[in-house]
């Protein structure tokens, strides 16, 4: 008896106690909803009109719109096909006639990640709280956003019919390639209207709104159909489709509309663009939030590049003998970086973006050759205490490497000239001193280097590091070349200036910082070098062409002439060139001579730059206050009071200005030659 009475009491006590409880999360609740009520957007009437937002707009840095996104046309249900109507409620939402805007089952799913799993914030993603998102320009996921979706989701079940609410959903969804709503992506990649859709058809477009740019049938047309095969899938499970149909759908293979330009972009830039964007906010907002995007790109420069780039390749193709059309042509990329700030002014990825899309100036990682070689002499000049008077000898150079064959470089020419100063060895691009050079300082110096003017590819600590055997993009190699050109101030790169959301308000600004990574004094002495590419060296074509304003620059060869490369800068504009063929094949004229940067890329760079900067002032870089300047003899290292000039053929001597620290002494003539 006492122990009924005892369960009794608990029985009593735990009621009462779950009572409070229940009490307590229903003020709560209470709460919680006039909280976040209080400023609920308004639901349009007709529901429909959850739609007519303002369209996403990219500007170039003039001002002019380069694209808009988000262009659209309505269309009733009764003008789409069944099949789609079904594919897209088996995929986002197959209960969506049996619940009042929540799924409850996906909300306790929901509910548990967002409390559980650290950083993540999940939605129970029902069609109308999908429709609710779009009345909320927030570009955060919140708990209290989250919870303002559902009550709005709730309001919506609450005034509108099932078929009100997939009418605005079907007819607001992005699905890519500039297709905003089911019957402009119809037409978009089927060239019908939604109506006409089949099964298949229709599978495959309720696929994409899950991630329009990963699925975009048009450049990954086998993710995009492996995506239909789960929404076929799913159509069978919930019983829209027979096994049967499903099997014999599975077996289509779609036929894209093909005559659709706008179903790209038609810019790399804006490629890169897009992609960074979606990275930042997300899809949602980028297609469906109506901002406004103020890139980097200049339009005036990039038609320069474009039509450089275009005559540069037209001209390698006759080179190399290419007349055939059907036959493979040598790809190229051009990019150019704002010094002072990091603006990208302009991107090109290849030679042709409607026949190829892939963006070669980032996405193809190629090995630089001796464009690598500025990391490796300011690496030798801040840790080994060299500098451009240094002598070293071009001879044969055998290096051994720990558990494989010894390293034996060659050079360009495959012949030794003997002992050279720094300067000279950089224009002249002379592989066995470089050789040298790292086994001294250390691949891992040189990597540092290049790391901290910010090269973010993988790089290998091995000795051929300095040959530029480690793969980079053109565009990292033009942005650690700005380096350079700001003797020492890096400046991140980046593709857009500001982001308003639908209403104008800013909400993200690019505040240019600068930061100094290399000492001005040593990263002068290397842009004198550079400069010496361009007067004597690799780099001389440029001259030759006209363009006779101050700058610096490396050219790039690899072996077998597989890539071909000039990075040059003046003191405000950085840009790297590259020409090669994707596949890797070899760069050969006519004669079969191998094909140099300097012969294929040097060219198309000056043709671009005498172009941009024509109404530019004319500008050297500013000269450290502890650098002087004393004329040496190129085989001694030796101070001459001879005339500057490139050669002095009768005595088989060069001259040149060498850029010196204080602490830096040349040898005198006069102390060498004895009385």
């Amino acid at each position: 008896m006492n122990c009924l009475l005892k369960v009794l009491k608990f029985f009593r006590f735990f009621l009462f106690f779950g009572l409070i409880l229940v009490s307590l999360a229903g003020l709560v609740g209470m709460f919680l909803v006039f909280y976040a009520a209080k400023d609920l957007p308004q639901l349009p009437t007709p529901l429909s009109r959850i739609i007519e937002r303002p369209q996403t707009q990219i500007y170039a840095s003039n001002g002019q719109v380069l694209t808009t996104i988000g262009t659209r046309k309505t269309i009733p249900l009764n003008m789409v096909s069944q099949d789609f109507i079904n594919a897209i409620i088996a995929t986002e939402d197959h209960r969506f006639f049996e619940h009042h805007g929540i799924n409850k089952l996906r909300t306790l799913k929901a509910l548990y990640i967002t409390l559980f799993q650290s950083g993540r914030v999940q939605g129970a993603s029902t069609i109308t709280q999908q429709l609710a998102k779009n009345l909320f320009f927030s570009f955060k996921q919140t708990y209290k956003r989250k919870f303002k979706e559902l009550l709005v989701a709730l309001q919506i079940e609450a005034s509108n019919t099932k078929e009100e609410i997939l009418h605005a959903y079907i007819n607001q969804i992005y699905f890519g390639a500039g297709a905003q709503g089911i019957e402009k992506a119809s037409r978009q990649f089927f060239g019908k209207s939604a109506l006409k859709l089949k099964l298949p058809e229709a599978a495959l477009l309720a696929g994409l709104p899950k991630s329009p740019t990963n699925y975009n049938p048009y450049r990954h047309l086998d993710r995009a159909i492996k995506r239909r095969d789960i929404v076929l899938r799913r159509m069978a499970q919930v019983g829209f489709i027979s096994d049967l149909e499903y099997q014999q759908a599975r077996l289509v293979k779609p036929e894209l509309y093909r005559e659709k330009t706008d179903s790209r972009t038609g810019s790399y830039f804006l490629d890169a663009l897009i992609s960074q964007l979606i990275e930042k906010y997300g899809e949602d907002v980028v297609f469906h939030g109506g901002i406004k995007v103020f890139s980097t790109i200049d339009t005036k420069l990039q038609s320069y590049a474009r039509k450089s780039l275009t005559k540069g390749l037209e001209k390698l193709d006759t080179m190399m003998g290419i007349r055939n059309e059907n036959s493979e042509h040598p790809q190229g990329a051009i990019v150019a970086i704002d010094a002072g700030s990091g603006a990208v002014k302009v991107l090109i990825g290849g030679r042709d973006y409607y026949k190829s899309e892939f963006n070669r100036a980032i996405n193809s990682f190629r090995q630089p050759g001796s464009g690598f070689k500025p990391f490796l002499y300011y690496s030798a000049f801040k840790n080994l205490g060299y500098y451009p008077g240094t002598v070293m000898t071009d001879q044969p150079v055998i290096i051994p490497v720990k558990g494989a064959p010894d390293w034996e470089p060659q050079n360009f020419g495959k012949a030794f000239t003997g002992n050279m100063i720094l300067k000279k060895a950089l224009y002249k691009s002379v592989n066995t001193i470089a050789a040298q050079i790292v086994e001294k300082v250390g691949p891992a110096a040189v990597n540092n280097t290049a790391r901290i003017c910010g090269i973010k590819s993988p790089l290998k600590d091995v000795y051929s590091v300095a040959l530029g055997t480690s793969d980079v993009t053109p565009f990292e190699l033009a942005s650690a070349y700005t380096v350079f050109a700001n003797l020492g101030v890096l400046h991140e790169p980046f593709l857009f200036w500001r982001v308003e959301d639908a209403f104008g308000r800013i909400i993200f600004e690019h505040i240019v910082q600068e930061k100094r990574v290399l000492d001005p004094a040593i990263a002068y002495q290397v842009v004198d070098m550079m400069k010496s590419v361009i007067q004597h060296g690799s780099g001389r074509s440029i001259r030759k062409l006209g363009f006779n304003r101050p700058a610096a620059g490396k050219t790039g060869t690899t072996d077998h002439y597989k890539d071909a490369w000039f990075t040059g800068f003046t003191p405000t504009l950085c840009t790297s060139v590259w020409t090669g063929f994707d596949r890797k094949k070899t760069l050969v004229d006519v004669n079969s001579v191998g094909i140099t940067g300097g012969r294929s890329a040097a060219p198309i760079w000056a043709d671009f730059m005498i172009q941009a900067l024509k109404s530019d002032p004319e500008r050297d870089f500013p000269i450290p206050d502890n650098i002087r300047f004393e004329k040496a003899d190129t085989r001694t290292g030796c101070i001459t009071d001879r005339e500057e000039t490139a050669f002095e053929d009768s005595e088989n001597i060069e001259v040149l200005q060498v850029p010196l620290k204080p602490e830096q002494h040349l040898c005198m003539k006069e102390e060498q030659d004895g009385p």
